[in-house]
């Protein structure tokens, strides 16, 4: 029996976490010489909270007003799978006797003195950051240093490239402050808000308000916002892994240190604040990981890796550009310096990182009005790419409440008699859980007074509850609650009848009489079955649509619960979640993690999930290169919310979980989950798709400066020709392409999928433009010459781009065909109204060499096909 209970955690809830020794509940056990029945009174009691060796407050004439220390302490320690409800928080109870905090005075001289705990809490980069990352870049430079050139060899039109990145920027910087608002008002929503006790008064309030001394009051699933000493211990039990590593709890008694970034697994009590601000062990850690950042990014590192070889290749290029403009060709110099910048300037991709940048910028404000608080920027990008999501199915499938749909008496129980005892454990307990709240709920009114002598907290460890009574007919008596397959031996007839009960769907809680201390470690050895209490869970009503949703857009669904495996697969079937009919009972999984995985893969529903066991199953489906988002609420979610890929919390859940969670979901809602997917691949994808059309035109720029270096002919474009093109085939399109729905699965290899079309794509524009221009130079003769070949030679680079948009821009719908026809119109438009021919130097001579550019552009656009449709074919990831 104990073996069976030390694998199993998470599951059917019988008791809230409860402190092991309670004092105000009324005497003690006499077989337990902690409890206050035995303890002396008043100042005589050195070790409780209040006592002599405490200066904080005074002593407590009355007795303790909480234990000294945890009884029981020879059974197993409460891991931290420990079960909370996150949706019915009670806060630890109110001793008589309990410390009083601060004053007000004391708290404003504390305040006085900068004793405050000032750490930022940010998710966003300040106003000043924004702006210096989207103005002071490698590429705005060069840009700017060729802006002002023009400014004296050029006419207006000719730096219009300077004023449409002035206008890009000021685009990126404003879409990036509507985020940071988005995100900073969703923080403040999402904000932990911890108890503190001042003037003997207990209210909520920031944790910037925190001070040196505050009295904070921690509960089940609260977390230590700063760092300070034990004051009140209450059983309670401090999880510190996220710190040290270390999964295993830790039992906290007074004058105990604990550290800012843990969280209480199970108990109650207070700490005072020993060090707060920037002086708190993880104050520096927490301010860095909540920034709203890029870092560990595959798209922004494939980007920059990108940028890196295009500067490389850029300066070889620029500079055999200028020896051939103004060296060899010795024309005008000021014509000169202008086409050698119409070289140079479309090498540089420079509205690729502002659409990044743009796209996520969006992204979090599309999700922010759905109340989906996003903490890591990278984790829009890893949504694109999740392929399996793990749910819990306690607040994830089901709603956080539930209800007693049957009581059933078992070996000839009367049915009033255990309605009474279901009542006094229910009252037993100020914290209770959801199962518990069903049974307080319906049996509230049926205990009237039975003194607590015991009273034992739920642990996943143990999965039982237990309480000990003084009742009130006279005599004593002892109760477990708990999951039946952990308080049941294996044979028991009983068993059968809870599998069929299981089957419907339904939550199953034993109630059995035990002639042993409930702490004692084999309490459950040779209990008496009493009751069995039935628990009908409610679905939510979303979560069908949801779970269709993920199978089709080929994400696999799997559903991870501490439940008894059949009463979590009857829940999943009830939803039509396929696979739902072969359960596994996760106690039968292997330790291994490669036959973990397979196991994994193969299934879909798991019950008597340990936290353990849920932190290696995120690995094992790791290991088998699968992306796994983990949806969690409870303090048993945290170790495998922080190793999965994507960790969704929900805004209801404990701290711990909402603080290592990169997705808050504010409005604790399953639904929203498709949207936040959703959200994901469309900004990774469309970025993906557009970097094509940015990298088509570095490939083709660079290749026909080369041309022109190596053929000692004039550089064929002015700046105005390529920002015309540039804003016609990439820069508006772009800006549709990358705002538009796309519900492909993001894929690896980034920098490889876009470059594999993007060089062939540039290569073709670039021998067609320069065999145009060539054609062109032959043809023409006379002043204007130059101009008829430049225009010329941009007709065909505009088809080409032209065609290479509409790859891009498929599959086709209505507006993205509209898009396309628009921008081939707005091109027409120019060629067509004189004072635009003019502005932009563009007009076409005769008919011979116009209709030779179409012609060469058709061939090009073909050739763009065979080779899209090839690369296709070709490479496949």
């Amino acid at each position: 029996m104990t073996q069976r209970a030390k694998i199993d955690t998470d599951g059917p809830e019988p008791h809230g976490p409860e402190p092991h020794g309670r004092g105000s509940h009324g005497p003690t056990d006499p077989a337990d010489p902690t409890g206050p029945a035995t303890a002396p009174t008043g100042p005589a009691n050195p070790s409780g909270p209040t006592g002599p060796s405490d200066p904080s407050g005074p002593s407590d004439p009355s007795g303790p007003s909480g234990p000294t220390g945890p009884t029981g302490s020879s059974g197993p320690l409460i891991d931290a799978g420990a079960e909370l409800d996150p949706v019915h928080p009670r806060r630890p109870p109110r001793p008589s006797g309990r410390h009083s905090g601060l004053t007000a005075a004391e708290v404003a001289r504390h305040v006085a003195r900068g004793e405050v705990n000032d750490v930022p809490v940010r998710s966003s980069r300040s106003l000043a950051e924004i702006i210096r990352a989207n103005v002071f870049t490698r590429f705005n430079a060069i840009i700017g240093v060729l802006w002002v050139i023009m400014f004296f060899v050029a006419p207006i039109q000719d730096t219009l490239f300077g004023f449409v990145i002035i206008a890009n920027t000021g685009i990126g910087i404003i879409q990036e402050w509507r985020a940071k608002r988005t995100l900073d008002g969703l923080a403040v929503i999402g904000e932990a808000k911890p108890t503190v006790r001042r003037d003997g008064v207990s209210a909520e309030i920031s944790t910037s308000e925190i001070v040196l001394g505050d009295l904070i009051e921690l509960g089940p699933g609260d977390k230590v916002v700063v760092d300070g000493e034990m004051v009140e211990a209450d059983s309670i039990e401090v999880d510190e892994s996220l710190l040290t590593g270390e999964a295993d709890p830790v039992l906290k008694r007074p004058g105990d240190q604990v550290m800012s970034g843990s969280f209480v697994v199970v108990g109650g009590g207070a700490f005072r604040a020993t060090k707060v601000g920037r002086d708190a062990y993880a104050a520096q850690l927490a301010e860095e990981a909540s920034r709203f950042t890029l870092v560990d990014s595959e798209l922004r590192n494939g980007i920059s890796t990108i940028l890196k070889y295009v500067t490389w290749m850029m300066i070889p290029t620029a500079l055999g550009l200028i020896i051939s403009q103004l060296v060899v060709q010795q024309n005008d110099f000021k014509n000169s310096i202008a086409r050698t910048v119409g070289g140079i300037v479309p090498m540089i991709p420079e509205g690729l990182v502002l659409l990044t940048s743009v796209a996520f910028a969006i992204g979090v404000i599309r999700l922010g009005r759905k109340q989906c608080l996003v903490q890591e920027l990278p984790a829009i990008e890893g949504l694109a790419r999740v392929d399996v999501v793990c749910l819990d199915k306690t607040g994830t499938l089901t709603e956080g409440g539930m209800d007693v749909r049957e009581l059933r008496a078992l070996n000839g129980a009367d049915l009033t008699y255990v309605r009474q005892v279901l009542g006094a454990i229910g009252q037993s307990d100020p914290r209770p859980n959801a199962s518990l709240r069903a049974i307080i709920d319906a049996y509230r009114d049926e205990s009237g007074r039975w003194p607590v002598t015991k009273a034992l907290p739920f642990s996943s460890v143990r999965k039982y509850s237990g309480a000990a009574f003084g009742e009130p007919a006279g005599g004593s008596s002892r109760w477990l609650l708990g999951a039946p397959d952990v308080l049941l031996p294996s044979d028991d007839p009983a068993l059968a009848e809870i599998d069929h009960l299981n089957q419907q769907g339904l939550r199953v809680l034993l109630l059995a009489r035990t002639d042993r201390a409930p702490d004692a470690p084999d309490a459950a050895s040779g209990a008496s079955a009493t009751a069995l209490v039935v628990l009908e869970q409610r679905l939510r009503p979303d979560a069908a649509d949801t779970l269709a949703y993920f199978a089709q857009q080929d994400v696999a669904a799997k559903v991870i619960s501490g439940d008894n495996a059949v009463s979590v697969g009857a829940v999943a079937g009830k939803l039509g979640l396929p696979g739902a009919e072969h359960t596994v009972d996760a106690r039968q999984l292997p330790a291994d993690r490669a036959e973990m995985a397979e196991a994994l893969d193969s299934g879909a529903v798991f019950g008597r999930v340990t936290p353990q066991q849920k932190r290696d199953m995120v690995g094992a489906l790791q290991s088998r290169g699968h992306t796994v988002a983990m949806t969690g609420d409870g303090v048993n979610d945290v170790l495998a919310l922080k190793d999965a890929d994507i960790g969704v919390s929900m805004g209801s859940g404990s701290e711990a979980t909402r603080a290592v969670a990169q997705i808050v979901l504010l409005n604790n809602s399953f639904s929203t989950l498709p949207s936040v997917v959703a959200e994901g691949r469309r900004v990774i994808g469309n970025i993906t798709r557009v970097a094509t059309l940015f990298l088509t035109k570095t490939v083709y720029s660079v290749l026909l400066a080369i041309l022109v270096a190596c053929f000692q002919v004039e550089y064929p474009f002015l700046p105005r020709h390529l920002t015309l093109l540039s804003t016609l085939t990439i820069g508006i399109p772009a800006f549709f392409l990358a705002l538009a729905p796309n519900t492909e699965r993001a894929r690896p290899n980034f920098v490889r999928r876009v470059m594999r079309y993007a060089i062939p794509s540039g290569v073709i524009a670039a021998i067609a433009t320069f065999v145009t221009y060539l054609l062109a130079r032959s043809h023409y003769s006379g002043p204007d010459a130059l101009n008829a070949e430049t225009s010329a030679a941009t007709l065909t680079l505009f088809l080409v781009s032209m065609w290479v948009l509409a790859i891009v821009a498929r599959p086709y719908t209505w507006w993205r065909i509209g898009l396309v026809v628009s921008m081939g119109a707005a091109f027409l438009v120019v060629l067509a109204v004189p004072w635009l021919q003019h502005f932009f130097a563009l007009k076409l001579v005769g008919t011979t060499m116009p209709w030779t550019a179409v012609a060469i552009a058709v061939v090009a656009s073909a050739a763009l096909e065979f080779c899209w449709r090839w690369v296709g074919r070709r490479f496949t990831a």
